[in-house]
């Protein structure tokens, strides 16, 4: 059943963001195997989502930055792989399934950013704008607020991005700059 609030939630997002809420979105599965998505699918509105075409400007070093919005759609969390913090964490994985199935939103950019500093920024200034208006408590260390930040890097000058690399579930600003 639709969680009528995280659609509320997502919208709100969405109009914080300068997005165009589309009057149709689809949720499909999105199949793919992790170990802490024991179904084998997610539950996404990956292909056609709640709202696309926004934006988020901010000064930044003294010069005006404008990171593009690609989509905010709504999915089902996954759960999570733990890699320490137990007697055997050296050689195993431990998985939690507290947070499967729960709505999340996702809020994709564009590939505007352009250093770690920048990066970080614009996570914080995200964050300041979802605690605003409700949609997020922001506690990072919680997990309500996560960042999967594609990092590629290139030569100064050169027009091709490199081979870009995700580094999943980060929960800080100091974690996004480093």
């Amino acid at each position: 059943v639709l969680n009528r609030r995280a659609v509320d939630d997502a919208i709100k997002a969405a109009l914080a963001l300068d997005c165009a809420v589309r009057p149709r979105s689809v949720f499909a599965r999105k199949n793919y195997f992790y170990p802490d998505l024991p179904k084998g699918y997610q539950i996404s509105q990956y292909d056609q989502p709640l709202a696309v075409d926004g934006r988020l400007e901010f000064a930044h070093g003294g010069r005006p930055l404008r990171v593009g919005i690609i989509r905010v759609h709504l999915e089902e969390d996954a759960g999570k792989s733990l890699h320490e913090g137990f007697a055997d964490s050296s050689y195993r994985t431990y998985l939690d399934f507290n947070r499967s199935g729960v709505p999340l939103i996702e809020i994709v950019t564009h590939p505007d950013l352009r250093s770690p500093a920048e990066a970080a920024e614009f996570f914080r200034r995200l964050r300041d704008i979802l605690v605003a208006i409700g949609v997020s408590d922001g506690n990072m260390e919680e997990g309500s607020l996560r960042c999967d930040a594609n990092v590629s890097v290139r030569p100064i000058g050169d027009p091709a991005f490199g081979v870009k690399t995700e580094l999943k579930n980060l929960n800080s600003f100091r974690h996004v700059q480093r």
